[in-house]
This record gives structure tokens, sequence and C-alpha cells, in this order.
């Protein structure tokens, strides 16, 4: 995998659309703050659908795309509880059980949102197919795109209003794997979703 064409295509996006993925990032910092967390599941998943129209279409983001996916408000606040509840328990644990944790989650979900907005999957079955397409070989692209995002995100909330940045060039670069992952899997989704004829009866006469 080309991840240095990916960090081009993702830092060209974010500099194209500065001024709206700033003001969508902003404005989803502050609805998660007041909303105490509970949006930001919900929330995300509109970012990344937003970012993704403007990746793949040059659609400007608008703040309104925020609140776009609200039908899938509940699946994701369960897995965002459960993700927390799982990550709660490994620090409980210890500092690495808790980390070893959270990279787990990012590995095999980092495709899951885009997937359930984009491809209207619930949220099982996108489970499924973000860990599919995770785990498919070489291997050693998924480990590095997980690592490059956790350090992108990482350095950027290290302080304030850099995250304004790293938060879209983060999202932009996952979309930008995950338009060449979707493509690799592209025929194993349609036929998985392909109607099958029926049977042919054995009683039938030649």
């Amino acid at each position: 995998m080309d991840f240095k064409a990916h960090l081009k295509t993702a830092w060209e996006h974010t500099l194209q659309f500065i001024v709206p993925v700033i003001l969508l990032t902003l404005v989803q910092m502050v609805v998660i703050t007041f909303s105490l967390g509970i949006l930001a599941p919900v929330t995300s998943a509109g970012y990344m659908q937003s970012l993704l129209l403007a990746l793949r279409e040059g659609r400007e983001p608008k703040i309104g795309d925020l609140f776009s996916e609200m039908r899938l408000f509940l699946p994701l606040l369960a897995f965002g509880v459960l993700a927390m509840l799982a990550m709660f328990l490994g620090f409980l644990l210890l500092i690495i059980p808790g980390f070893l944790v959270a990279a787990f989650l990012v590995f095999a979900t980092i495709y899951m949102m885009p997937l359930m907005t984009d491809r209207n999957m619930g949220l099982f079955d996108a489970l499924k197919e973000s860990w599919s397409m995770a785990v498919r070989k070489p291997l050693a692209d998924q480990i590095v795109l997980m690592i490059l995002y956790m350090v992108i995100l990482s350095v950027g909330g290290s302080i304030a209003i850099a995250l304004l940045i790293a938060q879209p060039f983060a999202t932009f670069f996952v979309l930008s794997v995950y338009r060449e992952r979707l493509q690799d899997s592209q025929p194993t989704i349609e036929q998985d979703s392909t109607p099958q004829p029926p049977p042919l009866s054995s009683d039938r006469k030649a």
C-alpha cells in the first residue's frame, strides 16, 4: 500500500476544505462536550460521511452533516458504551492491557462507521466487514495505518488548536485507505448482497 500517496491525498483535501473542516471539527467538539459525550458516536459517523463525500465527490463539508446519521444513534451509542467498558477494564488491570484493548478496537473497527454510513450496513455486518478488511493481507498495512492514525491524533491532541487540523487530516487519511480497501473487497460485498436464484427441484422432469 502506498501510504505516502494516501497521506498526500489526506493533506491536500484538508487544505482544500480547510475552513469547512475546521468549523466542522470545532462544532463537533462543542456538541460532544455539551452532550457529555452521548452524541460523540453518532456525530463521528456524520463527520466521517461528510469527509468521505468531500474526498469522493468534492462536496464541501457542512455543519449539518454532523447530524445526518441520527438513525445510527442507538446502535453506535450501545457500541460506544461497550467499547468504553472494555477499555476501562483493560486499564483497570494495568496500563498496558488498556492500551492493547484500545489498539485492538482501532485495528478491528476503523472501517466500521464508513461502512455503516456509506454502504448502509447494520452494526454487526459492518463490524464483520471491517474486521475482514483489516486482516486482509498484507496485515502489516493495517498495522501501519493504525499506528499512523493514532500518532496523528496523539500529536494533534497534545495541542488543542492543532487537533482542529489533525482530526480531519487523520480522518481523510483513513477514508483514503478505506476507499482502496473497499475497491479490493467490492466483488465479495456485491456477491454477498446479490439474491441467489432458488434451487432447482430434484423432482423436475427433463
